[in-house]
């Protein structure tokens, strides 16, 4: 097991790195300047230049890189150029706002999408199963955009009940007020996901239901409900880790548009703004973030698949 957490975090740093390299190359070596793209095409020269020397752009790109990737592994993610202050403390506050909602919504995906598969699938054929394939299909087809209109337009102008944007700290409003603003931006982003895990997990728990083993243990005339909860549960969730830790990346690229629809100011839609005002530590240490946030979920997907399937560990491989 150490040798296999040893490979994972290897691969995980060589990612993390190879992204910072990606990262600065776009900025950097894309045709034209820097300080031309921040400030416009009719800044004067004596501001550009100021900008060049502020942001270090004369300097060779190898110093330049090496100035900021030592920055990030010692926490300084650089100044923001709208904002004159520190981007690590901005990226984080908004960072934690965004782990509120990805980390509720990945709860609810897994708790109820897992639920659902398994029940659909222990009762195939049946009219339940049919009408949660039927929602399944629907649900993953229409956009997280469809329904943000659609639950703004229901529950907070129809109805009244929620608010339709913001965000309110729980020192300020209490956990209800806080409470409020997630129901609706937690809503849109989990609709898809649970009928994608629903489907993927009603697939293998079929598959594992109509095993060998799962036959040789009711032949030893072991209980439905413990073949189920012990011979085929366990292999039906290999596959689901692996789909939840993709997820999870389905899930960031949501959250930009539900932050920006919901005007919840999280990662998201601190990246929307940083790509709006040109502010490029802002956008690079969002990015980076990002990468790691993702990174760290498939880890933590290899992991749990290792701990479910130890023959994962010998292999060496994850899949």
């Amino acid at each position: 097991m150490a040798g296999f957490l040893l490979r994972r975090l290897g691969s995980l740093a060589f990612v993390l790195w190879a992204m910072t390299v990606l990262v600065f190359a776009i900025v950097h070596l894309l045709p034209g300047s820097v300080a031309h793209m921040i400030l416009g095409e009719y800044a004067t020269n004596e501001a550009i230049a100021t900008l060049e020397a502020k942001l270090g752009l004369n300097d060779p790109l190898p110093v330049q890189y090496w100035r900021w990737f030592s920055g990030l592994l010692g926490g300084d993610f650089g100044q923001s150029l709208t904002m004159e202050r520190p981007a690590g403390p901005v990226i984080l506050e908004a960072l934690g706002r965004s782990a509120v909602l990805a980390g509720v919504s990945i709860v609810l995906v897994a708790v109820i999408g897992v639920s659902l598969g398994i029940h659909s699938a222990v009762h195939k054929g049946s009219a339940t199963d049919r009408a949660l394939t039927l929602g399944q299909y629907f649900f993953i087809a229409v956009p997280e955009f469809f329904w943000c209109i659609l639950v703004i337009l229901f529950f907070a102008v129809w109805l009244g009940w929620l608010p339709a944007t913001g965000y309110t700290p729980i020192a300020d409003g209490g956990v209800t007020g806080w409470a409020k603003h997630l129901v609706l931006p937690v809503s849109t982003l989990v609709l898809g996901l649970i009928a994608h895990v629903s489907r993927l997990t009603r697939s293998s728990m079929l598959e594992a239901i109509e095993s060998r083993y799962v036959l040789a243990a009711r032949a030893k005339g072991l209980p439905e409900r413990l073949v189920l909860r012990r011979h085929a549960l366990p292999n039906a969730l290999l596959p689901t880790i692996t789909v939840l830790a993709v997820d999870i990346g389905i899930l960031i690229g949501g959250i930009v548009v539900v932050e920006s629809v919901f005007a919840y100011p999280g990662l998201g839609r601190m990246l929307v703004y940083a790509i709006d005002n040109q502010d490029l530590p802002l956008m690079m240490g969002g990015m980076i973030v990002i990468t790691a946030v993702y990174a760290l979920a498939n880890l933590a997907a290899d992991i749990l698949y290792a701990v479910l399937n130890p023959r994962i560990r010998v292999g060496g491989t994850a899949a």
